[in-house]
């Protein structure tokens, strides 16, 4: 009973790791970390900045909109333009970058 409860919780452990590695892959193959670094400023902020910034707070619909459509003012003058990506997807990628420590 104890291996079963053991390979459940390693399961679930990998499974998480791996959706961390997938959400990373998807900013990667959206060239999101061409302006964003996760720990880092590039041209955008950090993600782990924006994670700190948002903390605790409901913002995942209206950052996968900004995500979507693009915008501005919030981290200084440059703007950040629209993305080619799906709703599910800027949902998935705000998701993994709130979740950032």
């Amino acid at each position: 009973m104890n291996v079963s409860v053991t390979s459940l919780i390693l399961a679930a452990l990998s499974f998480g790791l791996n959706a961390a590695q997938a959400d990373e892959a998807l900013a990667k193959s959206k060239g999101c970390l061409g302006c964003h670094g996760i720990d880092h400023k590039i041209v955008g902020p950090a993600y782990k900045d924006i994670a700190k910034k948002y903390a605790g707070q409901d913002v995942t619909a209206p950052l996968a909109e900004k995500v979507i459509k693009g915008g501005g003012g919030v981290w200084g003058q440059m703007p950040m333009p629209a993305n080619a990506v799906s709703p599910d997807e800027a949902r998935q990628l705000v998701t993994w970058i709130l979740g950032l420590k």
